[in-house]
């Protein structure tokens, strides 16, 4: 079981493949969480699963090392065997109710892009062990999600006041696109925590990165 407080006060949550080319992953993701990244979710489809559980272990280990939180993407197998403290599942993939009976003791999120699965996300955190996150976008169309069509800002605005309607205090996040050029529009249309990409992980400097993204949130 996590901390609940590692994933209610979690603002920056970043998603990196295994970085192969640069053969740096446990200097990334350590450069990462030094800059302030709450959560690092491995996300890369390419892995078997023998590479992904290795690779896990090591972000396990740096995480634990910085007391941040570190999660597994789609494969529910690999959570639990992992023992991944956070699991992300998208709409189309295990339901909420079967991910849960796997991992009892995970944070759950899930990703919506649009207001009436945003209300069906709200209505799942209701439940007993219920849905503990979720993620509104992508607000930019991005390479990390081909063919996905962007929801932009305003599904932002959407989730912001469903949320606030709802009384619940559930940790939610936009995604897509977000970067040092357009992080101010996403705060300013009413989301404190976001998920990136390339912001950090084509970053020269990824510990500069995150802190930047961090001022940016707290600036706006």
């Amino acid at each position: 079981m996590i901390e609940p407080d590692l994933l209610s006060t979690a603002r920056l949550y970043l998603c990196t493949d295994a970085r192969r080319r640069q053969g740096d992953f446990e200097d990334f993701v350590d450069a990462a969480f030094e800059g302030g990244v709450d959560i690092i979710q491995l996300r890369d489809k390419s892995l078997e699963a023998a590479e992904e559980l290795e690779l896990l272990e090591v972000l396990g280990k740096v995480a634990s090392r910085h007391g941040k939180l570190w999660a597994v993407n789609d494969r529910a197998d690999i959570a639990r065997i992992s023992g991944a403290p956070v699991f992300h599942v998208g709409q189309k993939d295990l339901p909420l109710p079967s991910a849960r009976e796997l991992l009892a003791e995970s944070a759950i999120g899930l990703s919506t892009h649009s207001p009436e699965q945003v209300d069906s996300a709200l209505a799942a955190s209701r439940v007993p062990d219920g849905l503990d996150y979720f993620c509104v976008g992508p607000l930019w169309a991005t390479p990390t999600k081909p063919g996905r069509a962007a929801v932009g800002l305003e599904l932002v605005t959407y989730a912001a006041e469903a949320v606030k309607r709802s009384g619940r205090q559930l940790p939610w996040f936009a995604i897509g696109g977000i970067d040092h050029s357009n992080v101010d529009q996403v705060v300013a249309a009413g989301a404190s925590r976001i998920v990136v990409v390339r912001a950090i992980t084509e970053a020269a400097d990824p510990t500069a990165a995150a802190k930047s993204l961090l001022e940016a949130l707290d600036a706006a």
